[in-house]
């Protein structure tokens, strides 16, 4: 089964540069990073609301429980990707498309090991531990021998 997820998660990765490179696009033809992103926005937002009428018939009825969730957690993933989303409309075109994707990855491992150190968010904790710390300087390496060649 981990290796079914491993798979799933490499091919989920692989949108990633694809998705920077249409909404980079996109940029250039609407002149605005920031219009591109609310359009990717928008149309993720349309296939989500029909996924999930599809997908979770009780989707409707659940939308009350919206008023129980804290504030920073209904409004803190939706910030952030707008964040990622424009910062990687604005990147491509300035450092190409394996720059701002190793660069960006390279954030998000930092990130990902602070929080499995410390179990923020409630996460279970993964102790950073020598391999972890070779691997986020391999990833140093990555970036800057894709920025020097």
């Amino acid at each position: 089964m981990i290796s079914l997820l491993l798979i799933a998660g490499f091919f989920s990765g692989m949108t990633i540069p694809i998705q920077t490179s249409i909404n980079s696009r996109l940029g250039l033809q609407v002149k605005s990073p920031y219009i591109a992103s609310a359009i990717s926005f928008l149309v993720g937002t349309l296939v989500l609301l029909i996924v999930s009428f599809l997908a979770e018939p009780h989707f409707a009825s659940d939308i009350g429980l919206l008023s129980s969730i804290p504030w920073w957690i209904l409004i803190g993933g939706g910030c952030l990707g707008v964040f990622y989303l424009t910062s990687n409309i604005l990147l491509l075109p300035r450092l190409g498309s394996a720059l701002t994707v190793v660069v960006t990855l390279l954030g998000q491992m930092i990130m990902a090991i602070s929080i499995d150190q410390f179990g923020w968010f409630h996460i279970p904790i993964h102790e950073l531990n020598g391999p972890r710390m070779i691997g986020i300087l391999l990833m140093f390496v990555g970036v800057y021998v894709i920025k020097k060649y």
